[in-house]
């Protein structure tokens, strides 16, 4: 949380402040890798990094790359964000995906007009200043058949 005295003309609300745990994911980010955490006791995956398991507790977790891949769980279009650098992309899609790793991750869609989304939406991860959002994932081109 930012101290209520700082000016909002110059702080970003959208960039993370990294710290000595989240650093790994912050510069994977920025590599454009998607990392998660992975239990070595139950073998599940979590988001948002966390240094234990939240399904079991256990403190056995590794980072490891995610696919990029996930699904549309739920989304919002946002019409007003006063905060910067928000207002000036205004409106925005903020939403909720599936990663197909599993865990849930609060995210914003990209390169989508809000009225093509549905839930289930087949997205694929992309990197905006270090951070990840989602796109819909292209859909391939059928084949013609021949008769």
């Amino acid at each position: 949380m930012r101290p209520p005295h700082q000016s909002t003309a110059t702080t970003r609300y959208d960039l993370p402040e990294a710290d000595a745990f989240t650093r790994a994911y912050w510069t994977a980010a920025a590599d454009g890798r998607l990392l998660l955490r992975r239990c070595g006791a139950c073998g599940r995956a979590h988001h948002y990094p966390r240094e234990f398991c939240p399904h079991c507790w256990s403190d056995d977790v590794t980072w490891q790359e995610a696919s990029g891949l996930a699904t549309l769980h739920t989304w919002s279009v946002v019409h007003r964000n006063d905060l910067p650098p928000f207002s000036t992309r205004t409106p925005y899609v903020a939403a909720v995906v599936d990663l197909a790793e599993g865990p849930r991750m609060a995210t914003e869609i990209v390169d989508s007009a809000p009225a093509d989304l549905r839930a289930g939406t087949e997205l694929t991860v992309a990197f905006r200043d270090g951070i990840p959002v989602f796109r819909p994932r292209p859909v391939p081109a059928r084949r013609a058949e021949s008769t």
